[in-house]
């Protein structure tokens, strides 16, 4: 599968593996500053969504535009590529309202901190 849409895959390989890394906490996902970092990318990618979405209409448009959109069964490819339009035009909608609430998740982790106090792993001269 070459091209954009192996970029894809490419990216939900990636998302699978993070939903699997982050199953349990240990060493390097265990604090709320590990959670703010991993919105923070959650977040760069769930804007890039709405984007990404749109434009996979661009192969559909341009084969439409020069008439040459077949359909399955022989339905109508006019009314085939309105139904997707539709179709792309609500998950636009919502990967915008993802992005936001996403944002509002970062901001909500940005301030949370570890109280560090009496945990050896960050006692300075190695006392618990």
């Amino acid at each position: 599968m070459p091209g954009p849409s192996r970029s894809l895959s490419q990216a939900a390989d990636l998302v699978r593996q993070f939903n699997h890394d982050t199953i349990t906490t240990g060493g390097d996902w265990q604090y709320p500053p590990h959670a703010y970092d991993a919105i923070g990318s959650l977040a760069y990618l769930v804007g890039m969504l709405p984007q990404a979405i749109e434009q996979t209409m661009r192969p559909v448009d341009r084969t439409h535009q020069d008439s040459r959109v077949t359909v399955d069964g022989g339905r109508d490819p006019q009314q085939a590529v309105m139904q997707l339009r539709a179709a792309v035009t609500d998950a636009v909608h919502i990967a915008r309202l993802l992005s936001a609430a996403v944002d509002r998740m970062h901001s909500a982790a940005s301030p949370l901190g570890l109280d560090t106090r009496g945990l050896a792993e960050f006692d300075e001269d190695g006392e618990g």
